[in-house]
């Protein structure tokens, strides 16, 4: 089940990556590496830092398919999709918390300390949304204003947490993902924001 949801959670990044390539007026080629990037750059980033090998799309190359495929499709039909906004809302919370968990449940297998096991979600979840920003130009919505990492972070504790209760790693699975995806929803629904710093004066 966790894998078909990472392969419906990829799908839709990738496709509403495609539209912030769109916006700045890419060719297809950079629709396509826009799309990997958001999609699959999470988990490349998080291995690269953990020194796990092969990359997950090594392994799976069919996940740049997948991903180009819909990137390409979401080109297409860009002036319907806007229509299904609140779907792809939907779908990129059910996506930050099925990585997140994934993240925490690769970092497990490694043997690592609890801060990093949760540091491992929150990069997985999150760090494809920072690149597509960044690549595309624009200081990272994960940065600014978007109740995002903090979620990843309550996701991966609450899969920790049920797993330390005696839990198994299933249930640990349903219910971490259940209150993530409540969290995010919620944080979508009533535009909850983090407490932003704000400092303009100069330094002399």
């Amino acid at each position: 089940m966790l894998h078909i949801l990472y392969i419906i959670a990829i799908t839709a990044e990738a496709m509403t990556a495609a539209l912030s390539a769109g916006r700045r007026n890419m060719d297809w080629v950079g629709v396509c590496m826009i799309a990997w990037v958001t999609a699959l750059g999470g988990g490349t980033i998080r291995n690269i830092l953990l020194g796990h090998y092969p990359m997950t799309w090594v392994s799976h190359p069919e996940y740049l398919l997948i991903t180009a495929g819909a990137a390409l499709f979401a080109a297409l039909i860009a002036s319907f999709m806007r229509r299904l906004k609140m779907l792809f809302l939907y779908l990129d919370a059910l996506g930050l918390v099925v990585f997140t968990i994934i993240g925490c449940q690769l970092a497990e297998e490694m043997h690592l300390p609890v801060i990093i096991i949760l540091l491992s979600g929150m990069i997985t979840g999150c760090a494809g949304g920072v690149l597509r920003d960044v690549l595309c130009n624009d200081i990272p919505l994960l940065f600014r204003k978007e109740v995002y990492a903090s979620v990843a972070i309550v996701t991966g504790g609450v899969y920790l947490g049920m797993e330390a209760m005696g839990s198994s790693a299933e249930w640990a699975t349903v219910i971490a993902a259940i209150v993530g995806l409540i969290l995010r929803l919620l944080a979508i629904r009533y535009e909850w924001q983090m407490p932003k710093f704000v400092y303009h004066e100069e330094w002399e």
